[in-house]
């Protein structure tokens, strides 16, 4: 990984997933990155939340790790004037300060932005919230998944309401307050001046809802329970079993991946039909659709449709577990490892040439 940032000295004061999520994308790209933790509470309170194969293990948890490579970690008790005065330090030599403080927290410790800037006038403040700056609501990922409409829509019909099984509003605020960061560090560079930050993880969500938004407000289509499918596309997300006894997903998202599809499948008659030879069409009648589908599929083994697939390039995969995943190339290239012999996957997920 290039070093884009070895000049850039990052403090962190951000606990849980989506300020350190931050943090660790800089790690990877060559900051220096000080994560000041609670001594009060032993740390950052991720580094306890162990599952149950880790509980005898002395190391930190499976879940502290994966946001926390290549960080130097400190302790300290922010209400003791001499820890204080130690942190206040580290951040006056900081380029970007990470905090995820409550409403009027900072204000009440002296590490509000305002207080912040006379000491450091170039300091980039970044600060995630739940619900906004002058909201004190308490904002876990799952409840934010829940007021933003991602359960409402997540899960089978007729079934009760689904968490998205990994915390990606946490994740996707972090993606938003890198973004800040990096345009606050262009900034900065044209005027010479910090910047303050700010970004809730409520209109992160709200901004991630992308056509299941724009369904509602321009035609107040309400997303429902799919399961896998989708609401624009068919066939798109649908899962067929074929006569091996195994599973194929599909994602058809062109006139023409709908087309060779029917031709690997033996039925291009029924893809000129006319309630099929369009998406349009196919979204309409997607109950008949899938049941011609299932009656196709099971005509054919996995690895002979897959290979078909990839042939002509209609998209379709399997589903994976995790260990499968990381059988995969791709996979192996995004791990990191300490060295402690921590594992995670890497944040940055581009590539520089």
């Amino acid at each position: 990984m290039n070093a884009f940032f070895e000049d850039l000295k990052i403090v962190e004061l951000a606990s849980v997933l989506a300020g350190p999520s931050v943090g660790m994308f800089f790690a990877e790209l060559g900051a220096n990155v000080i994560k000041i933790e609670n001594k009060k509470t032993g740390g950052d309170v991720t580094r306890k939340w162990k599952l149950p194969q880790e509980e005898k293990d002395k190391n930190d948890s499976a879940y502290f790790n994966c946001v926390n490579w290549g960080k130097k970690s400190l302790l300290a008790d922010l209400s003791n004037e001499k820890d204080k005065i130690a942190s206040l330090k580290i951040i006056a030599e900081a380029d970007v300060l990470i905090t995820n403080f409550k409403s009027g927290s900072a204000q009440k410790l002296g590490l509000d932005y305002d207080s912040l800037k006379a000491i450091n006038s170039r300091l980039i403040y970044a600060n995630l919230t739940a619900y906004g700056e002058n909201d004190d609501t308490p904002g876990f990922d799952v409840l934010l998944q829940a007021e933003t409409g991602f359960m409402y829509m997540n899960g089978e019909p007729n079934r009760p309401a689904v968490r998205m099984p990994v915390a990606l509003i946490d994740l996707m605020a972090g993606h938003q307050l890198k973004e800040a960061i990096l345009i606050a560090l262009l900034n900065r560079k044209e005027t010479g001046k910090g910047s303050f930050l700010s970004v809730s993880l409520a209109k992160s969500a709200i901004a991630s809802l992308a056509n299941q938004a724009s369904n509602w407000l321009n035609v107040n289509h309400m997303p429902e329970k799919m399961g896998t499918q989708h609401p624009n596309i068919a066939p798109y997300g649908d899962v067929f079993q074929t006569k091996d006894g195994k599973e194929i997903i599909l994602a058809i998202g062109t006139e023409k991946h709908f087309q060779n599809l029917c031709g690997i499948l033996q039925i291009l008659e029924m893809g000129k039909e006319e309630k099929f030879n369009t998406n349009a069409q196919r979204v309409k009648h997607r109950t008949e659709l899938i049941e011609v589908l299932k009656n196709a599929f099971v005509q054919f083994n996995q690895a002979e449709l897959l290979t078909a697939f990839k042939q002509q390039k209609v998209p379709a995969g399997i589903i994976r577990n995790m260990a499968e995943v990381f059988e995969m190339p791709i996979a192996k290239e995004m791990i990191l490892e300490d060295e402690k012999g921590n594992k995670c996957v890497k944040s940055v997920a581009f590539d520089f040439l």
